[in-house]
């Protein structure tokens, strides 16, 4: 954040495609930067430009269209173009996409200024994996519409592989429990999120029995 401070006050930023032009000999001078650490900032951003249409609607901070939602859209549409000229009821087939978030996406990009910083970042290099035309509608995914939370350590997987485990089946993963809370899958160490999940009578699975559980929903086995 330091970083982005920097490049922000000195001008060297003013849309997010401006990450694209900086050069090592730039980054070098910034405070607590050497030429090191420039040069796989570089790298870094370079390797980025290399990403999937899901990934790329979610960082443009659409609001209400978290990682689950951009990635449904980037499914249901398969390319941008389809997307952004999409109209509200073609919005609201995408699972998840009420009238409100519809609003916010057809606002969005109505923006001409959404729309040229677009266009900058794809004109910096940014690609992705694109569809030329609309993939049919998928069948519900088992746990869509549901919200998971993880808490406590996992020794069979690491936390993000079961996140993206989870959303693979159409489950939203969310960092803090709420009456909304599907289920909490607890492992080692658990703390003060076990206690509110149950508080809430919100149901709790070990990490074994959520490991059972995940294999046969892949499998496309409903587990008892």
């Amino acid at each position: 954040e330091k970083l982005i401070d920097q490049l922000v006050e000195r001008g060297q930023v003013r849309d997010p495609s401006d990450l694209f032009q900086l050069d090592t000999a730039t980054l070098a001078h910034l405070d607590r930067m050497g030429p090191k650490s420039a040069e796989n900032l570089v790298a870094a951003l370079d390797r980025s430009k290399h990403t999937s249409l899901g990934r790329f609607l979610y960082a443009l901070g659409i609001r209400e269209v978290g990682e689950t939602t951009a990635r449904q859209l980037a499914d249901h549409f398969g390319n941008l173009a389809a997307l952004i000229n999409a109209d509200g009821e073609a919005l609201q087939a995408v699972p998840d996409v009420g009238p409100v978030v519809a609003e916010h996406l057809r606002a969005f990009f109505a923006q001409d200024h959404n729309c040229e910083v677009i266009q900058r970042l794809r004109a910096a290099g940014l690609t992705w994996p694109e569809q030329p035309t609309r993939q049919p509608a998928a069948a519900p995914l088992p746990l869509s519409g549901k919200t998971y939370v993880l808490t406590g350590t996992l020794t069979g997987l690491t936390r993000e592989q079961a996140k993206a485990r989870l959303q693979a089946l159409g489950a939203r993963v969310s960092g803090s429990v709420s009456a909304k809370t599907h289920c909490l899958i607890a492992g080692e160490n658990a703390g003060s999120k076990l206690s509110k999940a149950e508080a809430l009578g919100i149901e709790v699975m070990d990490e074994p029995s959520f490991l059972v559980w995940l294999d046969a929903l892949e499998n496309g086995v409903e587990p008892n």
